[in-house]
């Protein structure tokens, strides 16, 4: 009789976060996530083709929940609105960031990183979108997209939240 194992999509993703942010991406595989969670490396295969899909699934996962974070989280102003889309943000880089320092990983996402990069900024953008829409700048779409640009870049190169509103609100009146 087949053994039946309970939420094997979920042991794999968190067997494979943990892996990554303790050995590096190089060092994660799909025979080290199956063996640590006693499955067999075909049943990994029957829900990621690959590592790089079982690594793509749980940051999905990962930004799937920062944005609903972001969403639920009350906005009476423009400020409040851009320092919550900052703090997810920072969260998310926090999580992932073994991955994201990772020169292994950079070489192999490096094809893919722009297109993500957009869309991350669109999903982003639609957020911001309402908090411009006080601005003199006409072009509320754009300048959703380049508040949504500024704040991915730098709050991923650390800077804090004060800096970049500083500019931000210059670009809302």
């Amino acid at each position: 009789m087949p053994k039946v194992i309970e939420n094997v999509r979920e042991q794999l993703l968190k067997e494979a976060r943990n892996q990554v942010a303790k050995n590096g991406y190089r060092k994660t595989t799909v025979r080290s996530v199956a063996g640590a969670c006693n499955i067999a490396v075909g049943t990994v295969y029957n829900y990621f083709k690959s590592k790089d899909m079982l690594i793509a699934s749980f940051m999905a996962d990962d930004w799937i929940q920062c944005i609903d974070n972001i969403k639920s989280r009350p906005s009476p102003d423009a400020e409040t609105a851009l320092h919550n889309i900052y703090d997810g943000l920072l969260s998310f880089s926090k999580k992932h960031e073994a991955l994201f320092s990772d020169r292994d990983a950079a070489k192999v996402y490096a094809s893919v990183f722009s297109q993500r990069h957009k869309m991350l900024r669109s999903q982003l953008a639609k957020i911001i979108q309402p908090v411009c829409l006080s601005s003199s700048i006409e072009d509320k779409a754009f300048l959703a997209e380049y508040m949504a640009e500024s704040i991915l870049r730098w709050t991923m190169e650390g800077k804090s939240f004060s800096d970049q509103f500083h500019i931000m609100r210059q670009l809302l009146k």
